[in-house]
């Protein structure tokens, strides 16, 4: 069992930036970050596996995803955010080799809020 901690979110103007923490108990081969606004599903934002990164289309260009093995925290850097990146963020972990979809993502944490105004 994997345990995941998120830690960074907040308040930002429309435009500023915010880094996302997610430190992880154990490596696994793929982790991402998830989000969930108020009234929409939930929807991936950037995995990462290996050294190979994943955005979606939404944040392509203004999210980065990272990871340091050393301090076995996963990263999602936030910039030039607007009002639609509001949500809670979640970061996730998966149990296999696979890193396609939400489904391979076996571990989850409790979620950092992040709101844009």
């Amino acid at each position: 069992h994997v345990q995941l901690v998120e830690s960074g979110g907040g308040s930002v103007q429309a435009g500023g930036s915010l880094r996302l923490s997610c430190l992880y108990s154990a490596y696994t081969y793929c982790m991402g970050w998830f989000r969930q606004a108020p009234g929409k599903e939930r929807e991936g934002v950037a995995s990462i596996y290996f050294g190979s990164t994943s955005y979606s289309g939404s944040v392509k260009g203004r999210f980065t995803i990272s990871r340091d093995n050393a301090k076995n925290t996963l990263y999602l850097q936030m910039n030039s955010l607007k009002p639609e990146d509001t949500a809670m963020y979640y970061c996730a972990a998966g149990r296999g080799t696979s890193c396609s979809t939400e489904g391979d993502f076996a571990y989850w944490g409790q979620g950092t809020q992040v709101t844009v105004s």
